[in-house]
């Protein structure tokens, strides 16, 4: 629990002639941490990129185009690079010396790489999400026999979370330009369009969460059997899904992300898991899961094919660090 003290201090001084109906005086706010007292304020100023070039070129590390390294400090930025700079440290890091030898280059190559990996596995993980919503709406609409399921309280478990979710639909559902909710809008008097047209609006999150809420087992497990997976398992592994298309999405480093939480590894599925091949909190198991969804969606997929020519594309980028066991390409998912 966060505890703090917050000190008021007022200083008065002459009114400004513009602030004639204000309070004569200025008040600061002061918030001291009084659970981690140990804790100190940040006080770093911002650093202009020619500086930040010259900081760099210090530490050891090797710039043979400085207006064009400058170019990428400027328009990338110092602070996203710095996640790619990271490995090329050497020991103890903390001591900001790169290893002898290591150029601005390498550090761009692998900011490449990631930016490559990202598109790739958002667009496998597009089909997924398409997929998700189609079996989510199809199965509620003929199970439940209602095409505004989506509204009825009565179909799911917590009150509050649906009528939060509730809340989030009417949003998007009143600011959406999509021309079939402006035509339904300009059409019809019901509240809501049905649920296939409302989950074509819906954020991906809000439709798992939609789903981890539905009362009725036989829906939820029909749903997860459509992707040859019992119901916990699934919204584990989608959960991760969600999560990776975040971080791809908001251009965030994929790599050689750690992830916060651990997939639930399931005891029935299509092709087995593996489970002390690799490290389930790399970018693997990820990886492998997605795969796992699309030899259900498009068994025919060339995600191996693309995999493997980005890491020949980038030989440099070590597999293992992200998590990839040895003959990776040769477990039962990717053939």
């Amino acid at each position: 629990m966060f505890s703090e003290i917050v000190c008021i201090f007022a200083v008065l001084e002459p009114a400004k002639p513009l602030n004639d109906a204000q309070m004569c005086g200025s008040i600061f706010f002061r918030s001291m941490n009084t659970q981690h007292p140990h804790l100190s304020p940040f006080e770093k100023n911002y650093t202009p990129p020619e500086v930040l070039l010259q900081l760099l070129q210090e530490r050891g590390l090797k710039v043979e185009f400085p207006l064009k390294t400058k170019h990428y400090l400027q328009y990338v930025g110092y602070y996203r690079l710095s996640g790619y700079m990271y490995p090329f440290l050497e020991q103890p890091k903390e001591k900001h010396q790169y290893k002898p030898g290591t150029s601005f280059e390498q550090v761009m190559r692998l900011y490449r790489f990631d930016k490559k990996l990202r598109l790739l596995l958002f667009n496998e993980i597009a089909k997924i999400e398409v997929a998700v919503r189609s079996r989510v709406v199809s199965v509620g609409c003929e199970m439940l026999g209602n095409p505004f399921w989506m509204l009825e309280a009565s179909n799911f478990v917590n009150l509050d979370i649906h009528k939060k979710t509730l809340d989030l639909m009417e949003k998007e559902f009143h600011n959406s330009r999509e021309e079939f909710i402006v035509h339904f809008r300009n059409t019809y008097s019901s509240p809501f369009p049905p649920a296939w047209m409302m989950a074509e609006i819906l954020p991906f999150g809000v439709l798992t969460k939609l789903y981890d809420n539905i009362k009725s087992k036989p829906v939820k497990k029909q749903v997860a059997q459509a992707f040859g997976m019992d119901v916990k398992p699934f919204k584990s592994w989608l959960t991760l899904v969600q999560l990776t298309r975040n971080s791809c999405c908001h251009h965030a480093r994929v790599w050689n992300r750690q992830n916060a939480i651990r997939p639930m590894i399931p005891k029935n599925i299509v092709v087995p898991w593996d489970a002390d091949s690799h490290n389930k909190l790399r970018v693997y198991a990820n990886i492998w899961i997605i795969k796992y969804f699309l030899n259900s969606i498009s068994p025919q997929n060339d995600m191996l094919q693309q995999l493997l020519a980005l890491f020949s594309a980038f030989p440099e980028v070590d597999a293992a660090a992200m998590g990839f066991p040895p003959n990776w390409y040769a477990d039962d998912v990717w053939r």
